[in-house]
């Protein structure tokens, strides 16, 4: 097999993981989906991304990570709980599916260099998705902004629910910045992604999404401001336009960030924290606490728990959340070792963003977009040219940017 042969494979392997995390559920479409349809569609896509990634790495060779060790020992305590059938036959099946996730995770480990291939495959596949939304709102605004989520922006072609457009949004916008600075793409194609990003962002009124975006960068950028005089200077742009906007629009930003709530329904944090307290003041056995009831929706009592802890607690007991722990703590670890870099930040970036939204979304115990995130921090953590099959050149490792830059530059550091 030819050296530039295995990353397209690999890219279409990620793509299809994307596809495989969109979920069955969320807001209506121009064209009514069956849900039976949409979940062949995503099984099919995990089932054929594994079946890529096995067949670009034949001689199963893997890139050994804690990373990975852990979300395969997480695998433990989810088949104990799911084995009892107290969530139904469907959480065997979602271990099934978390099995042959981490699974393809494990194959596609291969080409996990430092490099920022899987950077520029994650932005892409998200921008095909966002670029579903934006078609959506031309060719019917008002199913993509039913008021059965207050006018938010939905997804009108697939079902995707607001908070998942903002999250890949967010991400969209966070690698693309970072990507600028580390001139590995020019202004002018990136202004072609994060306009149009943005804006799709702020239609949908996410509140978590816009945190994440903020925050993670605010960490991934002052890891690089020592390093980068481009850091420094967005940096203190950043800081000065903050305070312009506080000023000047401060009561549109309040509006928007209120979306139209009382403030006693902001304060619990839009009724989540009523499902919270529920959760945990419920009974439990010593084996639920420990393993947790099973892989199930992530719902408690038929309301979505929209907290990773809790929803990780709820399935997989203590055990599970001690697990994901430990991902984000070792991860996080790593990161902060690391000399500055471009890769740095990016990793950096995605960790914070995955630990924001992991107090009102849920997700970091199953195959999840949350997931995905983590693992490409995880392929720029690991060391350069250490991958099992050694160096892999290919056009993916030297290309320039989201799209073919103008100008060449070199990474930060």
């Amino acid at each position: 097999m030819g050296a530039s042969h295995p990353p397209r494979i690999v890219a279409a392997a990620w793509g299809l993981l994307v596809l495989n995390t969109l979920g069955s559920t969320g807001a209506q479409t121009i064209l009514p989906l069956p849900r039976s349809l949409i979940q062949m569609v995503t099984m099919g896509a995990l089932a054929a991304a594994f079946a890529l990634a096995l067949a670009a790495n034949l001689r199963l060779h893997v890139r050994a990570s804690v990373f990975l060790f852990l979300l395969t020992l997480l695998l433990v305590p989810s088949v104990i709980s799911s084995a009892s059938l107290e969530s139904g036959w469907g959480a065997l099946f979602r271990c099934a599916r978390l099995a042959l996730f981490v699974g393809t995770l494990w194959l596609l480990s291969r080409w996990w260099d430092g490099g920022l291939a899987f950077v520029r495959h994650h932005i892409r596949m998200y921008l095909a998705v966002l670029a579903t939304v934006a078609a959506g709102v031309l060719l019917s605004p008002a199913t993509a902004f039913p008021d059965l989520y207050g006018g938010r922006l939905v997804g009108a072609l697939w079902p995707l629910t607001p908070p998942q457009i903002g999250q890949y949004a967010a991400v969209v916008v966070g690698l693309t910045v970072l990507l600028v600075l580390g001139r590995r793409t020019d202004r002018a194609s990136a202004a072609v992604v994060l306009v149009p990003a943005l804006v799709l962002l702020a239609l949908t009124h996410t509140r978590t999404a816009t945190f994440g975006l903020l925050l993670g960068l605010l960490l991934a950028i002052g890891s690089l401001v020592l390093s980068s005089a481009a850091a420094r200077r967005f940096f203190g742009w950043t800081v000065v336009c903050a305070a312009v906007a506080a000023v000047g629009f401060g009561s549109a930003l309040q509006t928007w960030f209120l979306r139209g709530q009382s403030q006693e329904h902001f304060t619990s944090l839009t009724g989540r924290a009523k499902v919270w307290d529920a959760l945990l003041a419920a009974p439990r056995t010593a084996f639920e606490h420990l393993f947790g009831a099973g892989l199930g929706d992530k719902s408690f009592g038929g309301l979505p728990i929209d907290n990773s802890w809790l929803a990780v607690y709820h399935e997989q007991g203590v055990t599970g959340v001690t697990l994901v722990a430990a991902v984000i703590l070792v991860l996080g670890g790593v990161a902060l070792l690391r000399p500055p870099s471009l890769a740095r930040a990016c990793a950096i970036f995605l960790i914070g963003y995955c630990a924001i939204a992991s107090y009102t979304e849920a997700g970091l115990g199953d195959a999840s977009p949350y997931l995905l995130h983590l693992a490409v921090a995880a392929s720029l953590l690991a060391a350069p040219g250490a991958a099992a099959s050694g160096p892999v050149s290919s056009p993916e490792n030297t290309r320039q940017g989201v799209v073919p830059r103008r100008a060449h530059g070199s990474e930060v550091g």
